[in-house]
């Protein structure tokens, strides 16, 4: 994928065609899982037991003394003690989904004072998402008049239908995809202009400062085709281009963190747990540093999926493991594209989705 060609698309798009590798909206199956033990190796570890289908799955934990293979019945109360949990996703992933439903009941049954936080829903949704909670309107009306995502039903239904029969607050986190892309084509100096009720869809204060997560998404962009910058623009014009992405970027992460800081704020005997794309929530930059700043002393813990190469022989790097408290090992997804004419049928067909996606303000 030449970075030329994906310099005319729309940030969203861009984020979208990167994730859509791993969007495989089919419904997981429970299995029980043997035990395995782990084995260093030259790169990481790796497991001596397969993934066994695409529904299985392997939870590895983060300790001092290296990583430990774990059940969810050991990983849930360890979780239950911070205030937020941060379940990193690989969208659309059947596992991936499976488990963050089986987190969240576990979680509620230790604590019932329990939010759901999530990326999948924005903020100008909230009313939409609390009437459905309320009984007021139906799924469909959620799913098109919330704007929730494509595979909703398959990946997030279990999810919201626990929150519903349970009377489980849901927040609706994210930022909307076109302001989004309006910081990233004009930079963040947009939201000086940005009007009412618009300007409060969007964190009142974007964290921008260079560090980490800058230099981490930096390296993404630089790295994954779909967020490369033109090759045919001045070195000063990359280096702006990198930064309204990154702007972008921060936008949504400081809008998530703030909608959980809100909802801690004014629910102070309450805990969360948020799913967000695992790039949000790894090692507890993103999302999680930025309501660290904006809520000193609140705990938080975050998992982190690892689609696997081989799942005959599950492994994971040092850098993998670094990346959450807890690993999900999950079973490898096919590549949605392999040739640049079909990237190029699959946005000749979805090109009034791209037209919507740029900035309308």
């Amino acid at each position: 994928m030449t970075s030329k060609f994906f310099h005319y698309l729309p940030l969203g798009l861009m984020v979208l065609l990167i994730s859509a590798c791993t969007s495989v909206p089919k419904p997981a199956v429970p299995m029980s899982a043997p035990e395995g033990a782990l084995t260093r190796n030259e790169n990481g570890w790796v497991m001596d037991r397969p993934l066994a289908s695409f529904s299985d799955y392997i939870l590895i934990k983060n300790t001092e003394n290296g990583p430990v293979r774990v059940t969810l019945e050991e990983m849930i109360p360890d979780l239950a003690q911070f205030d937020v949990v941060f379940v990193g996703e690989a969208h659309g992933h059947a596992a991936n989904h499976y488990l963050q439903s089986r987190i969240f009941s576990g979680l509620y049954r230790l604590n019932p004072q329990l939010s759901l936080s999530m990326e999948q829903f924005e903020r100008p949704a909230q009313t939409i998402v609390d009437d459905y909670l309320q009984g007021k309107i139906g799924e469909e009306t959620l799913v098109f008049e919330g704007k929730a995502w494509p595979h909703y039903r398959s990946s997030y239904r279990p999810l919201v239908e626990f929150a519903r029969h349970k009377k489980l607050p849901v927040i609706a986190a994210e930022v909307p995809g076109n302001l989004v892309s309006c910081i990233g084509e004009r930079g963040p100096d947009f939201l000086n202009h940005l009007e009412e009720p618009a300007r409060g869809w969007v964190a009142q204060q974007l964290h921008l400062d260079d560090g980490p997560y800058r230099q981490r998404f930096y390296a993404f962009m630089d790295q994954a085709a779909g967020h490369s910058v033109d090759e045919g623009i001045s070195e000063e014009q990359k280096t702006q281009q990198k930064y309204y992405r990154y702007a972008a970027q921060a936008a949504r992460d400081d809008t998530m963190a703030e909608s959980i800081a809100r909802h801690l704020q004014s629910h102070q005997d309450r805990k969360i747990m948020h799913i967000n794309g695992s790039f949000h929530s790894a090692r507890l930059l993103g999302t999680p540093e930025r309501v660290a700043l904006r809520l000193p002393g609140v705990t938080m813990a975050n998992i982190h999926p690892v689609l696997v190469e081989n799942p005959d022989r599950p492994s994971f790097s040092t850098e993998d493991l670094a990346e959450g408290r807890y690993l999900m090992l999950l079973y490898p997804v096919p590549p949605r594209f392999v040739q640049m004419k079909n990237i190029n049928a699959f946005i000749a067909r979805t090109k009034s989705a791209i037209d919507k996606d740029r900035c309308a303000y």
